[in-house]
Formats: C-alpha cells, sequence, structure tokens
C-alpha cells in the first residue's frame, strides 16, 4: 500500500496544479454560459458549423444514462480515488503524463461540481460544433471544458503508452531536472 501513495512531490503537485486549473477554467466557462445564455438557447459563432448553447445533461456523453445523475456523481468520485490510487500505474514520471493525468482528474472534477450542485444537479454543455444537410443539422454532441480535459487526457495517456510500447525505452523522467 505504501507503494500507491508514493509518488514525488514535484509531479503530484503538478497533477494537482494542472487538474485545478482544468476545474477552474470549467467552472468558469459554465457560470459565463449560465448568466448570458438562456436555458436551451443557442448563440451562432460560425453559421453551419459552431455555435454556443446552454445545455443541460444528466446523464454520461452522448446523453448515455439520461437521469442518472447520482449515479453517475458517485461513479465519477469513485473515478477520482481510483485515478488517485492508480496514478503510479501510469507514466507519472514525465510531464506529459503528469499534464495528461491532470487533465482527466480536473475534467472529472468539474462535471462532478455540477452534478452536485444544488442549483444545477446536471452538466452543462455549450460547445457545439454541427453542419446544416439538406435532411438538417448534423453534428458532435454538445460538450464542455471539463471534458475537453478528459479526451484530451485520455488520447495523451494512450499516445503516451503508444510511443513507450514501440520506443522501446523508457522515457526521461522530470524529477532530475
Amino acid at each position: 500500500m505504501a507503494d500507491v501513495l508514493r509518488i514525488p512531490r514535484p509531479a503530484s503537485r503538478r497533477i494537482a496544479l494542472v487538474a485545478l486549473v482544468v476545474l477552474a477554467l470549467d467552472q468558469l466557462t459554465k457560470f459565463f454560459v449560465l448568466r448570458v445564455i438562456g436555458r436551451g438557447d443557442e448563440r451562432i459563432v460560425i453559421d453551419g458549423f459552431f455555435k454556443f448553447v446552454h445545455w443541460g445533461n444528466t446523464g454520461a456523453a452522448w446523453s448515455l444514462f439520461m437521469g442518472k445523475n447520482e449515479m453517475l456523481a458517485i461513479i465519477a468520485l469513485v473515478a477520482l480515488l481510483a485515478l488517485f490510487l492508480a496514478r503510479h500505474h501510469f507514466d507519472t514520471r514525465t510531464r506529459l503524463g503528469q499534464f495528461a493525468l491532470g487533465l482527466i482528474a480536473g475534467g472529472i472534477a468539474g462535471n462532478l461540481v455540477d452534478r452536485l450542485l444544488p442549483s444545477r444537479h446536471e452538466v452543462i454543455d455549450f460547445l457545439r460544433f454541427y453542419l446544416n444537410t439538406s435532411k438538417g443539422e448534423i453534428g458532435f454532441p454538445a460538450f464542455n471544458v471539463a471534458d475537453s480535459g478528459i479526451c484530451v487526457g485520455v488520447a495523451l495517456i494512450f499516445w503516451i503508452t503508444w510511443k513507450t510500447e514501440h520506443s522501446g525505452k523508457q522515457p526521461e523522467t522530470t524529477e532530475a531536472k
């Protein structure tokens, strides 16, 4: 168990700092959306491509598990705890690995705050990319800064893992620097 809790202090600080920045940016942007855009409203930024929306989501990605906000809040808490306890299984020796874990933790925390706040009880999504077609609008589901942090962090973890496995050598550590 001692190995699970052991991580170099600078690495922990970097992970926490990135997570806090993602959490702060996520909540700041959602605060702005809540003040400027009415629920269900849209503001077109680039016609036929991008708009700001104010949509609530009590489900997970792509609105899976709609109405399961409490269950998803518990899952997010468990995920944060698991990420913390299993962080030594990820490449936290590099700044990029620390950055990736910070993005994921900050993203999970940002959406968790939405689920737990009595004034919300749903995740606020506001970024919407789409195309206008002859059959109507098609697009990527609306998302937010927290979702972006999670997706980018997971992609970085995959890339780091692939790169390490295919290079045949261990990455340089940041602790000696």
